[in-house]
């Protein structure tokens, strides 16, 4: 049986203003319906793969089930990372969790933000991969360049490949490159990009960590055996867990050991890293244009127009070779061949205070969502959306009165000792003070508006009584 293990804890910043710490790319839909995380959830699903285990962060717990279960997944375990800490960490946490109930699994590690069109040539790719992990080897894959990139690492082979997707020894990593030595690895035909995906035994990893990582073993191992449950989620031991380094598995065993092989794979994947290639693998027109959401092309070539506001309508006239993006509250405009600079414009963001580097306009919450629509000085206007079955939390606030009016739905009402429902177009008020929450008791999501007016505004003027997602004083309502 084969665990497929999922690294969703990344806030990736290349594919902003879409992708940010808040809300990073994996959860998105970016080339179709489907996010990317569902994506590479239903890729490793099959006969011979056991249940996903999920390695994320606490901001992103509520997340992953939800978009699990909108597809008919059900997760095998949901580690929580009390801090990013990069892939090795992660890893081998999740080697130590699956070790105990199966000290023979073998694990597929894989990235939560990648595209692979063909889940069965994918699949057909890691079955070869069986063969070299059954000698004991830790397997890596790598894909078959289609151009010199320099944004990937490489992967330098020992031998040329034997044409049927078999294993073949690893000769060494080798890092991002600059262009000119991209197009010579390109041309000698024996380096493949790295993919970031894994295949071992999970004793295999664990062993690789005794002999080039004992530290790390010791606190990882810490973290998981003082791991706590909390609402079918497993976190790790915060302590232990800030007492390992923060390093990748690349870095920490993978270019260190001697027992590697790598599967190629030319079926078709990207790391959709930035703007440039969610523009290449989407569908363009004629004119190498690629239009998503309410967005118009007029006399353009070669160039993204994407607008992910139901607000905002962009348009682009006589355009070559641009990106442009347009979210409620931010809009990106660059050349195509600077994409991968975009991550400059959140440290631009950063260094200016502005709240568009890291918060998504749309605030994620177990029970829902909400979105901020209007801001003064002493007043703030919301939408808020409530899943059906999903509750708020029991809460009251020293500085702030509310008005919500339903716009969608049925809401159920708590304010102090009186419970009622609340129907589209009717409204109540919760006064400065009140011990009040909301709940949505229907079959169907309740949407309201709501309005709030007071000296102070922020999200941290909460005092919460009772929560059923059983959240922690320093996470948000």
């Amino acid at each position: 049986m084969i665990y497929p293990v999922i690294l969703c804890g990344g806030s990736g910043t290349r594919l902003w203003p879409l992708s940010r710490k808040s809300y990073p790319k994996q959860f998105a839909p970016l080339i179709n319906d489907e996010t990317l995380f569902q994506a590479s959830a239903q890729r490793l699903q099959g006969e011979k793969f056991a249940s996903p285990v999920i390695m994320t962060s606490s901001d992103f717990r509520f997340i992953v089930t939800e978009q699990l279960a909108a597809i008919g997944i059900d997760p095998g375990a949901i580690l929580i990372e009390p801090e990013p800490r990069n892939t090795a960490p992660a890893v081998l946490a999740a080697a130590l969790h699956i070790s105990k109930s199966d000290p023979d699994a073998v694990m597929l590690v894989a990235p939560s933000d990648h595209v692979v069109p063909d889940r069965e040539a994918f699949q057909s790719a890691v079955q070869k991969g069986l063969t070299a992990v059954t000698e004991n080897k830790l397997v890596t894959f790598g894909i078959s360049p289609t151009h010199a990139e320099t944004a990937y690492g490489y992967l330098e082979l020992a031998a040329a490949p034997d044409g049927e997707g078999s294993a073949v020894d690893l000769a060494r990593f080798v890092e991002k490159p600059h262009a000119r030595k991209a197009a010579d690895m390109l041309e000698a035909g024996n380096f493949l990009w790295n993919a970031g995906i894994f295949l071992f035994k999970a004793t295999q990893i664990i062993a690789a960590f005794k002999e080039y990582a004992p530290q790390m073993l010791v606190s990882v191992e810490e973290a998981v055996n003082e791991a706590q449950t909390d609402l079918g989620f497993l976190r790790l031991a915060k302590d232990a867990w800030s007492n390992t380094d923060n390093i990748s598995i690349d870095h920490a065993i993978m270019e260190r050991a001697k027992n590697l092989s790598v599967v190629p794979f030319d079926s078709g994947w990207s790391d959709l890293g930035g703007w440039d290639a969610v523009w290449r693998e989407s569908n363009a027109d004629k004119q190498g244009v690629v239009t998503t959401g309410d967005a118009t092309a007029i006399e353009c070539k070669n160039s993204l127009l994407r607008s992910d506001s139901d607000r905002l309508e962009i348009v682009g006239i006589g355009l070559n070779n641009i990106v442009a993006v347009a979210m409620n509250d931010a809009v990106l405009v660059a050349d195509m061949s600077r994409a991968q600079e975009v991550k400059l414009a959140v440290s631009a963001l950063k260094a200016k205070g502005a709240t568009q580097a890291v918060q998504f306009p749309k605030d994620h919450r177990p029970w829902g969502w909400f979105e901020s629509l209007v801001v003064g000085d002493r007043f703030q206007v919301k939408r808020i959306h409530v899943h059906p079955g999903a509750a708020l939390s029991l809460q009251s606030h020293f500085h702030r009165s509310e008005h919500w009016i339903v716009v969608e739905g049925t809401a159920r009402v708590t304010v102090d000792d009186k419970v009622r429902l609340i129907t589209e177009n009717q409204s109540v008020y919760i006064p400065l003070g009140a011990v009040h929450r909301m709940e949505n008791p229907g079959k169907v999501p309740m949407v309201l508006i709501e309005v709030q007016t007071g000296s102070y505004v922020g999200e941290d003027d909460i005092i919460r009584y009772e929560d059923i997602y059983d959240r922690r004083e320093d996470e948000a309502n």
